[in-house]
């Protein structure tokens, strides 16, 4: 007999699909404009972090009180939840130390190995059926991951390597959601994270104030004020972290990691557009080759291996 997790996950794949979707649409854009800043367009990335979540949480937190209630919102795990929230945030300082340096289709695509290990983390650590068209879309996106870095190649970046860590670390943290977070309230998720944004903006503000680090681009520790531009950009990036936060909370509840993760594979597509609308950014004839076998890769590893009963 199924368990009420199992049939939860069941029940809502078409919520869990949706939600992705959407979530990574808010992400892709939200990564668009980071890039367009050129790194926070001066400021850092500690500095992003901390006025970004400072304006998001308070909402965050009056809105899910009114909506939700105290009771609902009670953490059940608060050390699971500082976990996750912390792989996450380690996860967007690997992804954004890499938007300056990279293409974004190009980061992206590298940042798109994260379905690839949330398949075969939902394997492992999750105790989740793999089938054989799953581990082909594994396989067959890794091939695309290939064609659209080259490594070895001359349009090959080490930079490429960043976004692949910060898959490495969405997925771990996805992994969790599924399995030690699945009980909690997707707002707490959220706040929790956005709790842990301030957290580490605040440190890096302090220990650059301390030392007087001399750091410069997106790691600078350095305050800059902000002009009116700048706080109506982040009000933006606040908005759409909101949408993210608890998207991607939502989504991986609601649905088994390994089918949800491979719809993550629809910022690819976002990140393309966005690529060619604001930094006019067109990938080369064996990028996009590369991008379509992941495309296909995503079709494949959707499919679930059929259970006996």
């Amino acid at each position: 007999m199924a368990n009420s997790s199992d049939i939860k996950a069941v029940d809502n794949v078409r919520l869990g699909v949706a939600t992705i979707v959407g979530t990574v649409l808010a992400l892709s854009l939200g990564d668009a404009l980071i890039k367009a800043l050129g790194g926070g367009g001066g400021m850092g990335i500690w500095q992003l972090f901390f006025v970004r979540s400072l304006l998001a949480f308070p909402v965050l937190l009056v809105g899910a009180l009114l909506i939700f209630g105290a009771e609902r919102l009670t953490p059940r795990s608060i050390p699971w939840i500082a976990v996750r929230s912390i792989l996450l945030a380690l996860m967007w300082i690997a992804y954004y130390l890499s938007l300056p340096l990279l293409p974004l289709a190009v980061a992206a695509a590298a940042y798109y190995t994260l379905p690839l290990f949330i398949v075969a983390f939902a394997a492992v650590f999750a105790g989740e059926a793999v089938g054989r068209m799953q581990w082909a879309g594994v396989v067959l996106g890794f091939l695309g991951i290939l064609l659209v870095l080259r490594p070895g190649g001359d349009a090959f970046q080490w930079a490429a390597l960043l976004p692949i860590l910060a898959a490495v670390l969405y997925a771990a943290a996805m992994i969790l959601t599924r399995t030690k977070c699945l009980n909690e309230h997707p707002a707490s998720l959220a706040l929790g994270l956005n709790a842990i944004f301030i957290v580490f903006g605040a440190t890096g503000l302090a220990v650059g104030a301390l030392l007087e680090l001399d750091t410069v681009g997106f790691l600078t520790t350095s305050w800059v004020v902000m002009s009116p531009d700048e706080w109506r950009n982040i009000a933006i990036l606040a908005a759409l972290i909101l949408v993210a936060s608890i998207g991607t909370a939502v989504a991986y509840q609601s649905a088994p990691a390994s089918t949800v993760g491979t719809f993550d594979f629809a910022y690819v597509g976002f990140a393309l557009i966005w690529g060619a609308v604001f930094f006019d950014e067109r990938p080369d004839a064996v990028a996009v080759a590369g991008i379509a076998l992941i495309v296909v890769a995503g079709v494949l590893a959707v499919r679930r291996p059929k259970t006996v009963s």
